[in-house]
């Protein structure tokens, strides 16, 4: 799907919170949401959600093929790979957010951005993580890091990403399964490589 075009429709959760569920907690990325659930035998009992903001995920397709995966650290984690992205700002389109967290985290913009994956990662969260894949790609700036950010741009092979799912340092983890079948299904492999543009 060419998000560039397509209107990004959020995935529904399949555990919603409901219309009666009351706030208890507000904090900085979550906020947690109680509500009294009947049960099978008749019974009542108070269940708990989270809500944190959306997320964007962009994996930007190089003109020569390669893909441009991030060594990244963060304060409070191990270091790991991945793509570029982040938090969705409150108010902001989802495409607008992941032209903004590409453009930060790699200096880089694109003409076309393809909408591979959205989904809510757990039950419990009310969270959805939009994954792109970003092409027509043209540096325009260096990286605009804040200060919980260390990241080092890592061009890649395509062999050499789907490789990338096998590592446990790879944080990407609702791709995961899609590496994984392409690396095992060769049809499955040769439409990914098809997505993503590489002859």
């Amino acid at each position: 799907m060419n998000s560039n075009t397509v209107k990004i429709t959020r995935p529904l959760s399949q555990q919603p919170i409901p219309s009666h569920a009351k706030k208890v907690f507000k904090g900085i990325m979550f906020d947690v949401y109680q509500w009294e659930q009947e049960l099978f035998n008749g019974t009542t009992a108070t269940f708990e959600k989270l809500i944190r903001p959306d997320t964007v995920v962009v994996f930007p397709v190089l003109d020569d093929g390669r893909i441009l995966l991030t060594e990244q650290e963060q304060p409070g984690k191990k270091p790991f790979i991945g793509a570029t992205g982040g938090r969705v700002d409150e108010g902001e389109d989802i495409l607008e957010a992941a032209k903004r967290e590409l453009l930060e985290e790699s200096g880089y913009e694109a003409s076309e951005f393809i909408l591979w994956d959205a989904q809510h990662p757990t039950s419990k969260i009310d969270w959805v993580v939009y994954t792109f894949i970003a092409k027509g790609l043209k540096k325009v700036s260096d990286l605009n890091l804040d200060g919980g950010e260390k990241i080092t741009l890592k061009p890649v092979t395509f062999d050499d990403f789907l490789d990338m799912a096998t590592n446990s340092s790879f944080g990407e983890k609702e791709i995961i399964f899609k590496l994984f079948e392409a690396k095992l299904d060769p049809s499955k492999k040769e439409e990914l490589r098809t997505l993503f543009g590489i002859t």
